[in-house]
């Protein structure tokens, strides 16, 4: 047998750091505005992203990656003899699987997908742990059994400070549910278990967002062991920043992301979001 290779996609908002430490290979979907196409964190870095959606009146769309890129990424990282795990956003909220799956009939190397049922961090997390855990020489049946833990136990939430996006987009699934009642109240959206984004929580005024997330955290994930936490936001690190510190209250983290997300899902998501991705850290799940 040959080795493991990890691939993933944008959407996972991987840190440079990240990638270089378990070698990832990383595909971008496509960000455009107008007739300007970018690929996401590619040619087009988070903090330009946001520059752009504030400033203009051209709202981005997403293009998930073709299956002959996602081709001809297979067969640039692995040989017929290694094995491909391929992790990725939700089923239900990208077509960027599907194209993964159509490539992966088209190689000679073995791939494994998997459906993260989330997104951002809440990919990487799981991408991480896949990653780790081909690093500590597990075999791919191992491996996909602690992803498999890890999907099942890592809770992303989060709160926007618009569903404007989410609409226009035609990513709100369950959270339409929220519409018509926004008047002073922000929403506080999930990953769902099927994979959608889904309503948690309502709060009245942004000084009430950060405790709902807190709490939500606490309330889906044991503070008895140590964890896996990133904390992501779209252009409001300040709100980052003390999410971060209330969760330090109650959590030891052994594994700590802070960052921007990233185009292809700051496009649906919008500016002045903030949110957490949450897991049990990696010796845990091996014990789950």
């Amino acid at each position: 047998m040959g080795d493991i290779k990890i691939v993933t996609d944008s959407t996972a908002d991987l840190s440079k750091e990240q990638i270089e430490k378990f070698g990832i290979k990383v595909i971008p979907l496509i960000v455009t505005f107008g007739s300007e196409s970018y690929a996401d964190g590619v040619d087009l870095s988070a903090e330009e992203f946001y520059r752009k959606l504030t400033s203009g009146s051209q709202l981005p769309k997403t293009t998930q990656p073709s299956p002959e890129v996602f081709r001809q990424t297979y067969e640039e990282v692995a040989s017929a003899e290694d094995v491909i795990i391929s992790a990725h956003i939700s089923g239900k909220l990208s077509g960027t699987l599907n194209s993964a799956e159509i490539a992966s009939k088209m190689v000679d190397s073995k791939v494994v997908l998997v459906d993260t049922k989330t997104a951002s961090q809440g990919v990487g997390r799981s991408v991480l742990v896949a990653a780790e855990a081909a690093q500590r020489g597990m075999e791919v049946d191992e491996i996909i059994a602690v992803v498999n833990k890890s999907i099942s136990q890592t809770f992303s939430v989060f709160a926007v400070d618009t569903l404007e996006f989410l609409q226009r987009n035609g990513r709100i699934g369950k959270a339409a549910s929220l519409l018509g009642s926004l008047l002073q109240i922000r929403p506080i959206l999930y990953a769902d278990p099927e994979g959608m984004v889904a309503p948690y929580d309502k709060v009245r005024g942004r000084s009430q967002v950060i405790p709902s997330l807190v709490n939500a955290a606490l309330k889906n994930v044991s503070t008895e062991h140590p964890v896996n936490l990133s904390v992501v936001h779209t252009g409001a690190e300040d709100n980052a920043q003390k999410l971060l510190e209330e969760l330090q209250k109650h959590y030891q983290v052994e594994d700590l992301h802070v960052g921007m997300v990233g185009p292809a899902i700051g496009a649906h998501i919008g500016p002045g979001a903030a949110g957490l991705m949450i897991q049990p850290c990696f010796d845990k799940l091996l014990q789950a």
